[in-house]
């Protein structure tokens, strides 16, 4: 089954009571037994839900996967996959990341004696200079958050094959529509859901997929004791959204295509930032691991000043100045003071986060607005 009939068909099917062809939300918090311990496969929905277990099968399939598991967030996620490791183990991380993730790691765990090393991954060889006894697993993402990098995926997987360690994949930025990393040798897929799976900024939530029953079974027992589960509604939006996932895709990867072409041409942009140029770092890999490029990408101005860039992110009317992105809308961001404020600007500066540096989330809108105004706005 191709992915863009997965996606309006995995895991759904018509209610039984009434045949109605959106699976229903089902808005309890627990379900009567007709006797202890006799029930029909739910006991609290903290545990289960027949909402959420429709969306969790439905990101099973489309990630090639056979269990998913969701979460009230995407830091909900990535917390889960932490917790599979155990005091004194180690993560080698890819160094460009999202900042809450970075602050996770080390606010959070690096407390309970997880030690995280932050590498740089453009090759990905550089990662065994870091495997030691006590490395437990690798953690990318690809693209990166913002600086687009690539990371050969499937080199990272041999090097976790060869050391037995688990390699876990933040695919938020490309969704399953251009990427699929279980296909590639990850052992982990992680979601931001509130991002493009969602697609429609009215959601937050996270997302695991694995194709291992023992990593399942730790991930549910995670998900079900520590309680960081989504609520049936919100699990509904997602499941809905996955339905436009392909084509909305293909109209993010159009826009952001004539968008990134039109910011290298125009005379007052210094570097732009996007996967899908020739001449982008280990473009290679990405034509080799995508269907495509996305509508992500970043940019700094010739002008390379935190006062021209503050100008240009305060002068849009098309792309909302706001966090997140993958929604249907266009957005404009500040990495230094939004989504990355929790890195350390050594740390930002150190791996080429500037501060002057722009994020685009190039949304569905009809591409020539969109040019106009950031044309307007850059002017």
């Amino acid at each position: 089954m191709k992915l863009g009939t997965k996606l309006i068909h995995a895991g759904v099917a018509p209610d039984p009571s009434t045949g109605a062809i959106m699976t229903p939300i089902y808005q309890t918090s627990t379900y009567v037994q007709s006797a202890p311990g006799h029930h029909k496969g739910y006991e609290y929905a903290r545990t289960q839900n027949p909402t959420r277990d429709a969306l969790q099968d439905a990101l099973a399939a489309i990630e090639n996967g056979t269990h998913g598991i969701s979460f009230g967030s995407g830091l909900a996620a990535t917390d889960a996959v932490i917790k599979l490791l155990n005091p004194g183990d180690e993560v080698i991380v890819s160094s460009d990341l999202y900042g809450g993730t970075y602050r996770i790691f080390t606010k959070v765990f690096a407390r309970y004696g997880v030690k995280f090393h932050f590498i740089g991954m453009q090759d990905a060889q550089n990662i065994r200079n870091y495997v030691n006894a006590q490395t437990k697993m690798i953690w990318i993402e690809t693209p990166t958050n913002p600086l687009m990098n690539i990371i050969d995926i499937a080199a990272c997987a041999q090097i976790a094959q060869e050391h037995q360690l688990l390699l876990s994949v933040d695919n938020t930025f490309a969704s399953p529509y251009l990427q699929n990393p279980l296909d590639l040798g990850a052992h982990i897929v992680v979601h931001s859901a509130t991002k493009y799976l969602g697609g429609h900024s009215d959601v937050v939530h996270g997302a695991v997929i694995v194709k291992d029953e023992a990593l399942a079974q730790q991930l549910y027992f995670f998900q079900n004791s520590c309680g960081a589960v989504p609520g049936p509604q919100d699990c509904f939006l997602v499941l809905r959204g996955l339905k436009t996932l392909h084509v909305r895709m293909q109209r993010h990867c159009e826009n952001g295509a004539t968008v990134a072409r039109f910011l290298r041409e125009h005379p007052k942009v210094g570097k732009v930032f996007w996967c899908g140029f020739e001449d982008h770092p280990n473009h290679d890999i990405a034509k080799k691991q995508m269907r495509g490029f996305g509508g992500m990408m970043s940019f700094t101005l010739k002008n390379d000043s935190m006062d021209a860039a503050l100008k240009v992110l305060s002068s849009t009317h098309l792309f909302s100045l706001a966090e997140s992105l993958g929604g249907v809308e266009s957005l404009i961001g500040h990495p230094a003071t939004m989504t990355h404020a929790s890195i350390p600007r050594e740390e930002r500066m150190k791996n080429g986060l500037v501060d002057s540096l722009i994020r685009l989330s190039v949304g569905i809108e009809d591409a020539d607005d969109l040019l106009a105004d950031l044309d307007k706005a850059i002017a």
